[in-house]
């Protein structure tokens, strides 16, 4: 099929190539504007247009796609459909309506939960056994459109959100081929989203990272396997800050403390910390300006009194 693909992170990224390499012709590729990345604040590409570029797609980077030379210059390219995954931007009305085939979208959960921008990390922050991706038919809501096909994959109890994401990615590649032999032959089905059955995965805030030592060790651990390897869960120690990276929850160490207080500390035991239910070990973390650490190597080079308070 003649498609134009409109995406940006590296989420994208599979599905992108994988067009390419099933035959499909990418009339052009539209993805977000070059953006300040790193210490240097240098504009740096996205993922998608450096995967284009290697495979000597025409790229596009407009502000905003809803501008009237952007639309026309679309349909100008005459695409059969318009692929979307993780683009970045709301599409307007005069482009859903643009391409025969409709645009179709990739979106990373079983629709209709997680609609919205950060589906990955909200379905494990949740504590969620099962996650999956949704090819849809693109409508003017928020995720709303008519299902085409859906694929789901667990989600372990010690999996993070980078590898839950990576997994998804190339679920989301596989589906999407899947969804395009359907769409070409005309037997693509169109399942309404039942509205009651909707949740919602808003984009992460700066307080979302924070650990509330009151709440359940499970829910921490959730939380912070969530976070790896970005944003990651974050606390504080004598008003500096700590990203913590894994947490095991402890069920053998019972202790009446307040919560957010050190256990212990030491290579024999670990990084034990009081929560709201119970006790969490720390296993990786890292300090302001350092680099990620297992406890053991930490220690050496820190020290958390015991009884001190994290968060405060």
């Amino acid at each position: 099929m003649r498609l134009v693909f409109m995406g940006t992170p590296a989420f994208a990224v599979p599905s992108l190539e994988g067009l390419v390499d099933a035959g499909h012709q990418i009339a052009a590729v539209v993805t977000q504007p070059d953006r300040p990345k790193g210490r240097g604040g240098r504009p740096a590409p996205s993922p998608v247009k450096e995967a284009a570029l290697r495979r000597g797609l025409s790229v596009w980077q407009p502000e905003r796609v809803r501008e009237p030379g952007v639309v026309a210059a679309l349909a100008g390219l005459h695409p059969e459909a318009i692929i979307v995954v993780a683009f970045g931007q709301i599409l307007p009305r005069d482009i859903l309506l643009l391409p025969p085939a409709g645009c179709i979208n990739v979106h990373a959960s079983l629709l209709p939960r997680y609609r919205g921008a950060a589906p990955i990390h909200w379905a494990v922050i949740n504590g969620e056994k099962e996650t999956g991706v949704t090819t849809m038919f693109m409508d003017e809501g928020l995720d709303t459109g008519d299902i085409i096909l859906q694929a789901a994959i667990p989600i372990g109890p010690d999996d993070n959100v980078g590898l839950v994401h990576d997994r998804l990615a190339h679920l989301g590649s596989e589906l999407l081929l899947r969804t395009l032999e359907l769409v070409a032959a005309g037997k693509a089905p169109r399942l309404p989203q039942d509205p009651a059955l909707a949740t919602y995965a808003p984009l992460l805030r700066p307080e979302d990272e924070i650990i509330d030592w009151k709440r359940p060790a499970t829910a921490i651990k959730n939380l912070v396997r969530g976070m790896d390897p970005w944003p990651g869960a974050r606390t504080t120690l004598d008003g500096k800050v700590l990203k913590i990276w894994r947490v095991r929850v402890v069920e053998d160490v019972r202790a009446e403390a307040t919560p957010g207080q050190i256990l212990a500390a030491d290579e024999a035991r670990g990084i034990l910390v009081r929560t709201g239910d119970g006790v969490v070990a720390i296993e990786t973390l890292q300090a302001a300006g350092g680099k990620r650490l297992d406890s053991r190597a930490f220690l050496r080079g820190h020290r958390l009194p015991v009884g001190a308070v994290m968060g405060t």
